[in-house]
């Protein structure tokens, strides 16, 4: 039976989308098991291997030309992190394959020292999700999901890039599945000199900006039975990256960093009960040298050890509940930080209830409790509604409470730790609206948040910086996107535009939050004939503040940055490729100081059999 037809047969018998699900696993399993359910409430943005390829060079890269997030980097390929509806990195989850990989000492996670290749999906959701993707959740999440096929045979694919400035990227894959194995292995290097000029922004020149980093995926999955599934799946990444100088003369400095993430699953399906058991493992190791020739000056070593338990259950076809169970043990040793060694225990318990009205209406309540060691945290709550109005125009409905739990370096760091912080929280609401008329999908989502107790490090009476909840925040907003298909013959033509408008004010000083522009645009628009592909990608980022006075000479003026990109398949296994960045030779930055480059290309090669 067809994945079509079965989705049918589920939805004629049951009038729910769970059900469904049933059948689709039996051919594609998806390690994060909340996803499809969270698709079904709150718009998710997903960026296929495909798309992948236009932004090859990091994850950076393609969040801020496919996303509406906003990336401030510290020069290509350098520190990074994200800006979701106007908060900061903290308040960004990161979420492999359904569980939250925030670094214990940070509280976010560097978005260049997460790999970009050995994902199936990469999903980016805006707004939070702390009932069920936890403490950071609170701006949005950004996913990094795998999948595994059944009944697919043997695949081998393998990505190469050469790049500008001495840049090379590599990708190999292999996947094998029968009716009841499926294994799936992925590996990834990246490499670059990095030393690009920009002459017009005080003579830059990125000096001491190389970077290398590796990544190895393994996925596998075994069907014990028609009802029984056993899976695992593993990434180690490893990543050197050095930190730009602006002189010969200045002493040069480095990160190195070494993850891994494995998690296992014991995953029961029956037409109308669902549960799924993870038990997971994480580990962080960073060094920090304040002088590449010398030992390392700062480090420390994070381990989370993690059992989740997801139990769906349909009561009658339109009522269904969801509890979600979780226990993590967090542990953290630092080097030069006055971190020695600390542990805590994080349990949480969550229930949600979904009521499918119809086909057309349909409503989910969360309610979650949270429990960690040394620190009160609140009761936080969901409820999300989605109306199919009619056949184009669907309205939705997104309500929540959110949290963030401080961190190892806000509690323990010395000097400035502060043990007696309390959680960040926040309150959002948002009204989506969708419009389908004549192959056009058109979303608009005006927002509101507000944020209280954001932990903020100021400087202290004993004349050090120190962790305080001092910090409230209102953003408000409208993000929109467009999205266009025509195919006609051997011409398929697609387009996504994107614009996000941004208003998030510090509540102490009435100013824009630093790194957050007002306005930004995005957008690729595509055309295929037959096996040759074009397309063009664009970026528009409005005025950003990087003070909080909001000084308009120390802001980061407006960009346009334009990119393209041309390839084509040769006897249906190559495809050749060439791409051109920044085709204006635009002076663009991102962060203050540290622009990032001018015009330059690379030339790809897939390869796919």
């Amino acid at each position: 039976m067809n994945i079509k037809k079965s989705l049918a047969l589920a939805f004629s018998a049951y009038g729910c989308f769970l059900f469904g699900q049933e059948k689709i696993i039996d051919t594609v399993y998806i390690f994060d098991s909340q996803m499809n359910k969270v698709k079904r409430f709150h718009q998710v943005n997903t960026i296929s291997p495909e798309d992948l390829k236009k932004n090859s060079t990091n994850l950076s890269e393609l969040l801020r030309f496919q996303s509406p997030v906003y990336i401030k980097e510290n020069g290509r390929g350098a520190v990074s992190s994200p800006s979701f509806r106007g908060t900061t990195a903290q308040q960004t989850a990161f979420v492999w394959n359904g569980i939250n990989i925030n670094s214990n000492f940070l509280g976010q996670g560097d978005i260049n020292n997460i790999s970009l290749q050995g994902y199936d999906q990469i999903d980016v959701k805006a707004g939070g999700g702390s009932v069920i993707y936890g403490s950071g959740a609170i701006g949005g999440s950004i996913h990094l999901n795998n999948t595994l096929d059944y009944h697919k045979g043997f695949h081998a694919s393998l990505f190469s890039e050469a790049a500008s400035y001495s840049t090379f990227n590599n990708f190999v894959r292999l996947s094998f599945s029968n009716d009841r194995l499926s294994v799936k292995v992925s590996g990834n290097h990246s490499q670059s000199e990095n030393d690009y000029e920009v002459k017009e922004s005080q003579n830059y020149i990125n000096r001491n900006g190389q970077y290398n980093n590796s990544s190895f995926n393994l996925a596998t999955a075994y069907k014990i039975s028609s009802r029984h599934q056993l899976s695992w799946i593993s990434e180690f990444f490893n990543g050197d990256q050095h930190y730009p100088v602006f002189f010969e003369s200045s002493t040069r400095t480095k990160y190195e960093t070494q993850n891994v993430r494995s998690l296992i699953s014991w995953d029961w399906n029956r037409p109308e009960l669902t549960n799924s058991l993870k038990a997971a493992y994480t580990e962080e190791n960073f060094q920090y040298f304040g002088n590449i020739d010398q030992p390392k000056s700062s480090g420390g070593t994070g381990k989370n050890y993690i059992v989740k338990n997801d139990f769906n259950y349909f009561i009658t076809p339109k009522w269904n509940v969801n509890i979600i169970g979780e226990f993590q043990v967090n542990k953290g040793e630092g080097y030069e930080s006055g971190i020695s060694q600390v542990s805590r225990n994080v349990g949480s318990v969550a229930g949600l209830v979904r009521y499918f009205a119809s086909q057309n209406l349909r409503f989910e309540g969360g309610i979650k409790k949270d429990f960690i060691e040394d620190i009160s945290s609140p009761v936080l709550f969901s409820f999300s509604g989605k109306w199919d109005a009619a056949r184009w125009y669907h309205i939705g409905l997104n309500v929540s409470k959110n949290f963030r739990f401080p961190s190892f370096n806000d509690l323990y760091w010395q000097k400035g730790g502060n043990p007696d912080l309390k959680p960040e929280t926040s309150h959002q609401f948002e009204l989506r609206n969708e419009w389908m008329i004549a192959g056009i999908q058109l979303s608009v989502t005006p927002y509101y948040m507000r944020i209280n107790d954001m932990i903020n490090w100021l400087p202290g009476p004993a004349g050090y910086y120190e962790a305080f909840n001092t910090r409230n925040v209102e953003s408000y907003g409208i993000e929109s996107r467009i999205e266009y298909e025509k195919k006609s013959g051997k011409h398929l033509l697609k387009s996504v535009l994107g614009y996000s408008y941004t208003s998030s004010t510090n509540l102490d000083t009435g100013n824009q939050m630093v790194y957050v522009p007002f306005h930004k645009f995005f957008g690729t628009v595509d055309y295929q004939y037959d096996l040759v592909r074009l397309y063009v990608q664009g970026l528009y980022n409005g005025l950003t503040y990087t003070e909080a006075n909001a000084k308009r000479s120390e802001a980061i003026d407006p960009y346009f940055v334009l990119n393209a990109g041309l390839s084509g398949t040769i006897s249906r296994y190559y495809t050749l490729g060439i791409k051109v960045n920044n085709i204006f030779d635009q002076v663009y930055k991102t962060v203050a100081y540290y622009p990032l480059p001018k015009r330059n290309y690379s030339v790809t090669l897939s390869i796919n059999f």
